[in-house]
């Protein structure tokens, strides 16, 4: 058996992030190979994924990132069990490396095809697993979204103080002037969107589904009432739904005088042009 030096071992240590004690133990197992120790301790993160594959992940972190000529975003989440281990260095660093990837991965929301998207030739999904083995917990990826400026506009963030809530909208306008001068209004719009949750952009984009649903239920809810006005109640009661719920007919959360649209209308138009919602994603852990 080939001899394991304290040298071999914290080189090992530098190279995983693993403890004196697991490193010593894995070069032991590969004979003092580097590479085939790195692999034992990999294994070791997927045996750890494995036994705890039913354990929830309510926990994390989520992250975004945008390119410096500010027409591309990203906004993903890493997950983990406790709120201990996402406040650990590992994760946070690992968590804060998955933007990185988000930018350069080949699909624009698929998490699954994140996981596998390399970076200086590493996978994240490897990544993740060198974590596990440090953590002891599991972790997978969450929500994942990324937008793309195709021509003036503006995509605006937020992500809560406490690092599991976020949302990411864009929005476009008129000019690159106009794109400027609402920067501020769009992260608020942003913000907005995390607090109040909304379902759709607007009316014309909220899924017919649901509406339909919604209409069953309010239906049922005044089968009882005189024939003649159920109509009249259900269409009410359908109105202040989608009123509750799509973007841009909410009380601003900044101003609630002002409807979300009103808000980003004025923006706009006080910067001397116009400007639209064109989509938005709200990420949640937990």
């Amino acid at each position: 058996m080939a001899e394991i030096t304290a040298a071999t071992v914290m080189k090992l240590r530098k190279m995983s992030g693993q403890g004196m004690m697991d490193c010593k133990q894995a070069l032991k197992e590969a004979d003092g190979d580097l590479d085939e120790a790195m692999g034992i301790l990999r294994k070791k993160g997927l045996a750890t994924l494995a036994k705890r594959a039913g354990r929830d992940t309510t926990e994390g972190k989520v992250v975004s990132k945008l390119s410096d000529d500010s027409k591309t975003a990203v906004m993903c989440s890493l997950c983990c069990e406790t709120d201990f281990a996402a406040k650990s260095d590992d994760f946070v660093e690992t968590a804060n490396l998955l933007a990185d990837y988000a930018m350069v991965c080949s699909s624009d929301s698929d998490s699954e095809v994140l996981a596998e998207t390399e970076v200086d030739g590493k996978k994240f999904s490897v990544m993740m697993t060198d974590m596990v083995s440090k953590t002891g917990e599991k972790t997978e990826l969450g929500d994942f979204a990324r937008y793309t400026l195709e021509g003036s506009g503006v995509i605006g963030s937020y992500i809560h103080f406490n690092n599991k809530l976020g949302a990411m909208i864009e929005i476009e306008t008129s000019s690159d002037d106009v794109s400027c001068a609402i920067a501020q209004v769009a992260k608020e719009i942003a913000m907005h969107i995390t607090a109040n949750d909304p379902k759709s952009v607007d009316r014309d984009s909220f899924d017919p589904a649901i509406i339909e649903n919604e209409k069953a239920i309010a239906a049922e809810q005044v089968k009882d009432k005189p024939a003649q006005i159920i109509d009249k109640i259900v269409e009410g009661k359908i109105n202040k739904f989608l009123a509750d719920n799509c973007l841009v007919d909410q009380p601003f959360v900044k101003d609630d005088s002002m409807k979300v649209s009103e808000a980003l209308e004025k923006a706009a138009k006080d910067a001397g042009g116009t400007a639209k919602i064109k989509r938005f994603v709200r990420i949640a852990i937990g």
